[in-house]
């Protein structure tokens, strides 16, 4: 088995690394102000919170806290009125939607990083960084049945199983292969190299 970014060249390797760090990195500041309104009592960690919540009761007490923002009260009599999309719903919706543009930048990102850190050792270490290059896009598939599962309870007007397990699951290996391939990635750029 081969590294899945084993093809490019060398030479090509470092500067397509840090284009694809650059987007990671851009794409995560987007996502950091789509974030800031998602954070409420139910969904301290906004959409982490919401990936991870495992329960339709949970998830269900997320998403009502966000329909809570969809209500402006009358100037006059102090009602709610009805009919508007929340700040925090639509940033979920379109943070769901990028997040589409983001899983094959990052994963990207990634895979290079390992490829790279692979390539500074050999033997059992340089073997292992093959496995965790396919791992990065193991991640970002993983994120994609998320995305379907969290979109489908954005959708609904009740939570039901199996949609919050789904999206718990899916975030736990995803953000699991992701810290993997991280610390893969820096423990072979700090181990000094081998000649």
């Amino acid at each position: 088995m081969k590294h899945p970014l084993e093809s490019i060249p060398s030479t090509s390797r470092k500067p397509l690394f840090w284009a694809f760090l650059a987007g990671t990195l851009i794409l995560f500041a987007v996502f950091r102000v789509l974030d800031a309104p998602l954070r409420t009592s139910a969904a301290p960690s906004g959409i982490v919170s919401f990936e991870l919540a495992g329960t339709p009761f949970q998830a269900q007490a997320i998403i009502d806290s966000w329909h809570e923002m969809a209500y402006l009260v009358s100037s006059v009599e102090g009602e709610p009125v009805p009919g508007f999309v929340s700040r925090a719903y639509s940033f979920a919706a379109f943070g769901l939607g990028i997040d589409y543009l983001f899983m094959p930048v990052y994963a990207t990102a990634l895979a290079l990083g390992i490829l790279l850190a692979a390539g500074r050792h050999k033997g059992w270490f340089a073997g292992l960084g093959i496995w965790l290059g396919w791992g990065a896009y193991a991640a970002a598939l993983f994120d994609a049945v998320e995305n379907y599962a969290l979109a489908r309870m954005l959708l609904m007007n009740q939570v039901w199983t199996p949609y919050p397990e789904i999206a718990a699951f899916s975030a736990t290996v995803k953000f699991g292969l992701l810290l993997l391939g991280l610390f893969y990635a820096l423990t072979g750029w700090l181990w000094p190299k081998r000649s």
